[in-house]
């Protein structure tokens, strides 16, 4: 029989029980849902991960100092204070090494007018929004004079503005930052983020303003990097390593009192573990379409009960083995199709909502509609073969006796 013939065939006799079929089809609408609202969903979560790493900064690379030990317990990272200003001087003259900025940071009640936020208060160089990949939004950002003059100005982030109820008419007004008087000189443009570590509730001032009016010393929390190129980060690493084992007096066995974190390096991995969790995801789901294979096997087996009969008179006017094993393997086969290709728009459906939900950026490969429909036809083929076998199998004389 021809192909159109037997997709004929299958349509029919779908049309002629459509409960059945569509209870048939519901474990492998589920399972090609499951699946492709699942990768779409860690898909989407990766990119977001990805995209909030990449913001922080172009080819960074960031200093943190070691931990201390007291009384044989080691502390936390970044409890020791091994970097300082001198420090981060040092490594911004290092070939291949565009930009560095050093932090101090403290938390501080911050009022404007009848408004009041407690937020980190940053104390940095105006290299900092080239290492950090920031945009100023209404302003300027700090400049040198104001780091050597050690001057009361600060540039806000975003969702503090926001929540100080200051825009762009701000601009030469004043902030009291534990009741000293502030100018704001700029807004930055909103990186986007919630929570403990939002990089748009900050408040940058000079460096030396801070060390003078709130944080004492020339020791730092961290020193930001800003590589050249992507290929030189490996290299420029090693000569800050390098370069601060020296300043530090560091032996050749001593081990390193500060870390050096690779936004690359990071990156990898993020990817490796994003990945293999979207792979996980997937494969859970694809259980469900397993069982609807095994449903559709059951229903193709009752069916070739049912049908027995049928199967003799066709066999008796000359339809072949092989026609039969056709016949019921492309039912099997239409089944499973129908039930991706709904499955499949469904899942889309659903990834899109939970991704709207979420705010992440929608993300949607085809690849994975492709394969989530060739694995629900391969269970259609591979659950359909024992019913189209044993339709196939049946001895025509016995079958039209069969009542």
């Amino acid at each position: 029989m021809k192909l159109l013939d037997l997709l004929g065939l299958a349509f029919a006799r779908l049309g002629s029980s459509r409960m059945r079929a569509a209870l048939t089809m519901l474990g492998v609408i589920i399972g090609v849902a499951s699946v492709i609202a699942l990768v779409a969903v860690g898909q989407g979560a990766s990119s977001r991960v990805t995209t909030r790493l990449q913001g922080l900064g172009t080819n960074l690379l960031t200093i943190t100092p070691g931990s201390t030990t007291t009384g044989g317990v080691r502390g936390a990272a970044g409890s020791a204070s091994s970097l300082t200003t001198e420090d981060a001087t040092s490594v911004a003259s290092l070939p291949g090494v565009a930009a560095s900025e050093p932090e101090v940071s403290t938390q501080k009640v911050v009022v404007a007018g009848s408004q009041n936020t407690t937020t980190n208060i940053i104390g940095t160089n105006p290299n900092y929004p080239a290492v950090r990949a920031y945009d100023m939004w209404q302003g300027s950002f700090l400049n040198w004079a104001s780091l050597d003059q050690s001057l009361r100005v600060a540039v806000l982030g975003a969702t503090t503005a926001s929540d100080l109820g200051l825009g762009p008419s701000s601009l030469g007004s004043e902030i009291a930052i534990a009741g000293l008087p502030f100018t704001v000189i700029g807004i930055m443009q909103p990186k986007g983020g919630t929570g403990f570590a939002n990089p748009d509730d900050q408040i940058l001032v000079p460096l030396t303003t801070l060390q003078k009016y709130f944080v004492s010393g020339d020791t730092v929390r961290q020193i930001g990097v800003s590589v050249a190129t992507t290929d030189q980060m490996t290299l420029v690493s090693a000569e800050i390593e390098a370069d601060l084992r020296s300043r530090h007096g560091l032996s050749g066995t001593a081990a390193d009192d500060f870390t050096i974190t690779n936004q690359a390096q990071l990156l990898s991995t993020v990817s490796s573990v994003t990945g293999t969790l979207t792979l996980l995801l997937a494969g859970i789901a694809s259980i469900s379409l397993i069982v609807g294979g095994i449903g559709i096997m059951n229903i193709m087996l009752v069916s070739v009960r049912e049908r027995t009969r049928e199967i003799g008179i066709r066999k008796a006017i000359g339809a072949r083995g092989r026609d039969i094993l056709a016949q019921f393997l492309v039912e099997a086969l239409t089944l499973s199709l129908l039930g991706g290709v709904i499955g499949g728009a469904i899942g889309v459906v659903v990834s899109l909502a939970i991704d709207s939900a979420a705010g992440w950026q929608f993300t949607f490969n085809p690849t994975t509609l492709v394969v989530a429909l060739g694995f629900s036809a391969a269970v259609g083929v591979i659950f359909g073969v024992w019913p189209a076998r044993q339709a196939a199998a049946l001895d025509p004389i016995a079958a039209l006796r069969y009542e």
